[in-house]
């Protein structure tokens, strides 16, 4: 996440987020986790509502709470 490379706008980088935040939730530092997830949101807040990938992430989200 540090360190975009040559691609700056690629996909991977936004995935990078959801990756990071299931693997905190998975060792159980739902802070982390939280953050990581809302950080996701903010980069793909004008994404379509409809993207599984996304409808997914906030049901993982909402477990969190």
């Amino acid at each position: 996440l540090d360190r975009r490379g040559s691609h700056p706008t690629s996909p991977m980088y936004v995935l990078a987020h959801l990756g990071r935040a299931r693997a905190a939730a998975l060792q159980g530092d739902t802070g982390k986790a939280r953050q990581a997830y809302q950080d996701f949101f903010a980069l793909w807040k004008d994404a379509d509502a409809n993207l599984p990938l996304l409808i997914e992430a906030k049901k993982d989200y909402d477990k969190l709470k």
